[in-house]
């Protein structure tokens, strides 16, 4: 965001908001913080849609806006980033930062001074931890293996363990990252021993919050429920 004019999420109605794309989930779960926590609303701000580093970025998916929204095209040739440096936008949400941003410009920064403890405090406040990715198994392959999404969440999950358990084993680190067991210790306090959790069951609050929201932003025809996104046979598990 321009600091020289941006001070808080307030100060966003009115500005001028670059982004990638409008439907990225990102960019989604933004404008449900902004909205939820701040009371900034989409119909707040103009958007301007562009790419970050390279000109003409198109939306992927057809997307048919609510009433009140503003969403336009960079001018022809212009990136994101270079809008930002150059003050033709106030602020920018992406999932990653422009590779520029900021580096040469004072007035260039993040939005919260702390991101890390503005995202925990959310988390402690909400017990929401944004999800950005899903699994989906086509239908014709569930149709035809029913018992492929149940096989496939479990592998996923025992992955998620072994990838867990290599992570705890500070003998031999697996990533080059200091502080790696503090932070494994860190993220379980704030978030429990399943802090990246798998299925319907212990992500329906997060879901339902994402669903909600993405049908009022314009984004889905209608209302989802989370269940809709799982098959039966992974809605819960059983040992035997």
């Amino acid at each position: 965001m321009r600091k020289d004019r941006v001070k808080s999420p307030a100060d966003l109605k009115g500005k001028r908001v670059g982004l990638p794309e409008y439907q990225l989930t990102a960019c989604v779960w933004a404008r449900i913080i902004l909205e939820d926590d701040h009371g900034v609303k989409p119909s707040d701000m103009i958007w301007v849609r562009g790419g970050i580093e390279h000109a003409g970025r198109p939306e992927k998916i057809s997307i048919k806006l609510p009433g009140g929204v503003r969403l336009e095209d960079a001018p022809e040739g212009a990136t994101i980033s270079a809008l930002l440096e150059r003050g033709d936008i106030d602020a920018f949400i992406a999932p990653r930062a422009p590779s520029r941003a900021g580096k040469h410009n004072p007035n260039i920064g993040w939005l919260f001074p702390d991101p890390i403890a503005a995202g925990e405090d959310y988390f402690k406040r909400t017990g929401i931890f944004p999800i950005m990715h899903v699994t989906g198994i086509r239908r014709e392959l569930v149709e035809k293996h029913p018992w492929l999404p149940a096989a496939v969440f479990k592998a996923f999950r025992e992955s998620k363990a072994k990838c867990l358990e290599a992570l705890e084993d500070t003998a031999a680190t697996k990533v080059t990252l200091p502080f790696v067991e503090e932070q494994l210790r860190a993220a379980r306090a704030l978030m429990g021993e399943d802090f990246w959790s798998y299925g319907l069951a212990a992500n329906r609050k997060v879901l339902e919050t994402f669903l909600r929201h993405h049908h009022a932003q314009g984004l889905s025809s209608r209302l989802i429920s989370p269940e809709e996104l799982f098959h039966p046979s992974t809605h819960e598990s059983f040992a035997i």
